[in-house]
């Protein structure tokens, strides 16, 4: 009877969504031995005293289902460190939520609370489950152009994009892909925007602790008119150099968060007990994510010092650890698409990098690529050496 057998057709939720640049341009890294500088994560260990730390919660027996929303020892961490860098106090009872991830915590926040019909405004260009994200909920993307070149918010664009039907707007700060940083002239420019509004602010705020040049990180958390309007999300793989631990949180008024779990119980549940232990454990020293600042602005440098013997122009960048360049003045190859010139520049010159065109619904073309510097000093030697090539 096999030959009867049918696989039913199941319509798509997301008909236009593939595979991922991030996927493809690694699989490629790989097929041509390339030095990795596409996908966003370290390529170096994390400190010894977290995984001690993990080590330490499972031979002490944390090893089952822990609260819904978290342990409270971890809740409890967050809120210290938020309120001791922002100077505002969640209450880690009722507006702290641990995620498995960032990802999941977009996810979770914009299913919460985007209703079907609904209009969500995105920054372009931006991450790419944004979209997909407000599709599953049955919202609709209002897209907003970030200014050409500098990657500054307009705010007379997002005016003019606001309706009575915009529910929600995801703020991305420090900015993936383009490295910018929301001022404090920004965020107050944000909430007496949406002061009148009863929109909901989904706040991006993964790389936290990687703001460049003596600048300070304008979190939601810094400004009280956004908190009360804000679901903050941030990422501990990020901070602290374990991306595949896939564990973030969320920080938001309790009527938010009540929201946020109903969703957060049933696609998720909890997350990973030892790990969240853990991580309470470590936060106790402020120490690591306090050095990050620096820490990262040393590679920045140092990446950005080498790109100066190549015809690749780096853009600014105050934060995140990425390094957007452009390669107009790159003779022959100028005229390549971002995406074309990144599979040349992975299988020919040995360094794979991400198109920016790959962050915007419609790939617009800009002749601009992203590299990760977030690798060890002795991988982004090589790759230098490789892109040196690049003489123009």
């Amino acid at each position: 009877m096999t030959g009867l057998a049918r696989t039913p057709v199941a319509p798509s939720r997301l008909p236009r969504v593939g595979t991922t640049i991030f996927t493809t341009m690694s699989a490629l890294a790989q097929q041509h031995g390339a030095v990795n500088l596409g996908q966003g994560f370290p390529d170096f260990a994390c400190d010894p005293r977290l995984i001690d730390a993990v080590t330490h919660a499972m031979q002490a027996g944390h090893n089952q289902y822990p609260p819904m929303a978290g342990v409270a020892v971890l809740r409890e961490a967050v809120a210290s460190k938020i309120e001791a860098l922002c100077g505002h106090r969640y209450d880690p009872g009722n507006e702290i939520t641990i995620t498995a991830g960032a990802t999941q915590a977009i996810l979770t926040a914009i299913l919460a609370l985007v209703h079907p019909g609904d209009e969500v405004i995105v920054l372009e260009p931006c991450y790419d489950s944004y979209e997909p994200n407000i599709q599953l909920a049955g919202g609709k993307v209002v897209r907003v152009p970030l200014e050409s070149g500098s990657f500054r918010p307009n705010f007379k664009a997002i005016e003019n994009a606001l309706t009575p039907r915009t529910r929600a707007m995801l703020v991305n700060t420090p900015h993936n892909p383009s490295a910018a940083v929301w001022s404090e002239v920004d965020m107050h420019r944000l909430a007496s925007l949406l002061r009148p509004t009863d929109v909901i602010v989904i706040a991006d705020e993964v790389y936290e602790h990687m703001v460049y040049d003596g600048a300070v990180h304008q979190s939601v958390a810094r400004h009280p008119e956004l908190a009360a309007r804000s679901v903050l999300i941030s990422s501990f793989g990020k901070s602290f150099h374990v991306t595949g631990w896939k564990v973030g949180y969320t920080a938001a008024p309790a009527a938010l968060s009540a929201e946020f779990r109903k969703v957060h119980q049933f696609n998720v549940f909890t997350v990973n007990t030892p790990m969240q232990h853990a991580i309470a454990r470590y936060l106790t020293d402020p120490g690591p994510y306090r050095d990050l600042p620096a820490f990262y602005q040393a590679k920045r440098d140092r990446f950005r010092s080498g790109l100066a013997a190549t015809a690749l122009r780096p853009l600014p960048c105050a934060g995140s650890y990425f390094q957007c360049v452009d390669y107009s003045a790159l003779g022959e190859h100028r005229n390549r698409d971002e995406a074309s010139f990144c599979r040349w520049l992975t299988a020919e010159v040995g360094v794979a990098a991400i198109p920016l065109s790959a962050f915007y619904a419609q790939g617009l073309e800009q002749r601009l690529v992203r590299f990760c510097f977030a690798k060890l000093d002795a991988t982004l030697d090589t790759a230098l050496q490789r892109l040196q090539r690049l003489a123009g």
